[in-house]
């Protein structure tokens, strides 16, 4: 095809969409920083408050089981928001690189200038999809984090609130944020599934 065969409006078209998705792939990354930073912004804040409060139990206590659950449910709250930004991210730069394509059938000499990524498991501008590349976003970096809050958390109300153990509570901590995390890892594989090339 050459590119005097190519309609003027579809053409047009093309231009326009292109632009469109550059315009929302960069919005996601822009969504999901900005998510990011309130969240360790909010984790951070509630740490200082539980850290100066450390000298006197009853505060302690009555900070402990309310910022670490609210945290908790907003990491919660942000790491689902995070995977949805990827995942339209992800399919922006699938549709990108099919206009790309077309342009590059548009002339033989296109082809040096626009030239596909034919490998398996490929996106586009060289980015690999493979099955561990979700572990490498930032829904799988605030998911880290927030298992960890989530165990430590758990820990703290079972030995003030409970008196449970030091060893025991630990134990469950620790055992609670690797099921949140093995949780929250799975269901990013599975949403991630449909949207990979």
């Amino acid at each position: 095809m050459t590119e005097t065969n190519v309609p003027p409006a579809l053409m047009s078209a093309l231009v326009t969409e292109h632009f469109v998705l550059q315009s929302a792939a960069s919005s996601t990354i822009s969504e999901s920083g900005s998510r990011a930073s309130i969240y360790l912004a909010a984790l951070s804040s509630g740490l200082v408050a539980v850290g100066f409060s450390s000298s006197s139990p009853g505060i302690l206590a009555a900070l402990s089981f309310t910022v670490f659950p609210t945290i908790f449910i907003l990491g919660c709250f942000t790491v689902v928001r995070l995977i949805d930004t990827s995942i339209a991210n992800v399919v922006a730069q699938n549709r990108i690189e099919l206009i790309r394509r077309f342009y590059a059938s548009l002339d033989p000499a296109a082809g040096a200038y626009f030239e596909p990524d034919n490998t398996a498991m490929a996106g586009t501008m060289g980015v690999k999809y493979g099955r561990t590349a979700v572990l490498f976003t930032t829904a799988s970096m605030i998911t880290v984090v927030n298992s960890v809050l989530g165990g430590a958390g758990i820990a703290v109300v079972l030995t003030i609130g409970s008196g449970v153990p030091l060893i025991a509570a630990v134990t469950i901590g620790i055992t609670f944020g690797l099921l949140v995390l093995g949780l929250f890892l799975d269901y990013q594989v599975r949403r991630f599934q449909p949207a990979r090339p």
